[in-house]
């Protein structure tokens, strides 16, 4: 479970955008990045960006659908003379991410491309 009093403070403000990639970077280890990978073999360290693609507020819950654009490696199989270099592929994924509002506790799936 990941705490996200930041992030929920800045709901709503002109300053979300940068709030949200800033947080996902911090807590990259708790996203499911590994399983959404599609064209690669493991995640890489570039930085992700998360775009919001849906938002609904309800009593108790704020649920973001997201979109995360990040990099994967695919190790070794890049055509050079480099036995083992590594080339980054671009990678997506959708995430939900559910934040309780009182408690600012936040869970995250991977959702089904």
């Amino acid at each position: 479970m990941l705490n996200l009093p930041d992030l929920l403070s800045a709901w709503g403000q002109a300053n979300f955008a940068q709030v949200l990639n800033n947080t996902l970077e911090h807590y990259r280890a708790h996203l499911p990045l590994q399983q959404g990978l599609t064209h690669s073999s493991y995640v890489s360290d570039t930085p992700l960006t998360a775009l919001v693609l849906k938002a609904h507020a309800t009593e108790h819950y704020l649920q973001l659908q997201l979109g995360i654009l990040y990099s994967g490696i695919i190790a070794g199989s890049c055509c050079s003379d480099d036995p083992s270099p590594i080339c980054e592929q671009g990678e997506y994924c959708e995430v939900l991410l559910v934040i309780n509002l009182n408690t600012a506790q936040a869970e995250v799936k991977l959702l089904a491309s």
